[in-house]
């Protein structure tokens, strides 16, 4: 590991414990784990066996082997990726909405706890706020932001542009790699909605794992 980067850890893990506190104020129920393989073993453990399991669109999870997992293991497990058609695909997002267990992360958050998330279609936000009995969402350290306004603007500026590259959405921000505001113009845009969750009106439904690492865009 280069230096640089055991100093960013360093810094994520004097960090978390009072983003954790903030989180938990807002009725999250939070955790930091210091490496993607204990975030995995987290997020498991909160996993009932034999559980319906759904996800969003989330390179986080993708990266760190969780989704994988969840395939191999005793899950009923709702994959929009298995559809054979697009009616087929918005099928099993309805059904995601009514799953037990829905995993995601965030665009970006606040050092107060404040999360940010824009959608197109609107599934992974409509899952997060409202529908399945538990939400877990895994979020790398380098997602949080000095306050909302930053937050907002990373998801604004970072995220919606590099997920607009990742998709190969045909987007202003996909030809300059810069935000524009394309919602007047461009019905398909990335940023149609976008939620902020200030808090859980459920205590504890939304769990959030903080980790130690850079992870998704």
């Amino acid at each position: 590991m280069a230096k640089s980067e055991e100093i960013i850890r360093e810094r994520y893990k004097v960090m978390a414990p009072r983003i954790i506190k903030a989180l938990n104020q807002r009725n999250f129920e939070a955790y930091f784990c210091e490496t993607s393989e204990k975030a995995v073993e987290c997020a498991l453990s909160l996993i009932p066996q034999g559980a319906s399991v759904a996800w969003g669109g989330s390179m986080t999870l993708e990266e760190i082997g969780l989704i994988q997992r969840l395939k191999e293991g005793n899950y009923q497990v709702i994959d929009r990726d298995t559809a054979k058609s697009q009616e087929e695909r918005f099928s099993l997002m309805r059904q995601a909405l009514l799953s037990d267990v829905y995993l995601a992360s965030v665009n970006a958050m606040s050092e107060d706890g404040i999360m940010v998330n824009i959608d197109g279609s609107g599934n992974r936000i409509s899952a997060i706020a409202f529908g399945p009995k538990t939400v877990i969402l895994v979020v790398g350290m380098n997602k949080i932001c000095r306050d909302l306004e930053s937050a907002r603007k990373r998801a604004h500026t970072y995220a919606a542009p590099n997920n607009a590259l990742r998709l190969g959405l045909e987007l202003p921000c996909t030809k300059t790699g810069c935000c524009f505001d394309c919602n007047k113009n461009n019905p398909s845009s990335i940023c149609a909605q976008i939620v902020e969750m200030y808090s859980s009106i459920v205590p504890g439904r939304i769990k959030v794992i903080l980790v130690g690492e850079n992870l998704g865009l």
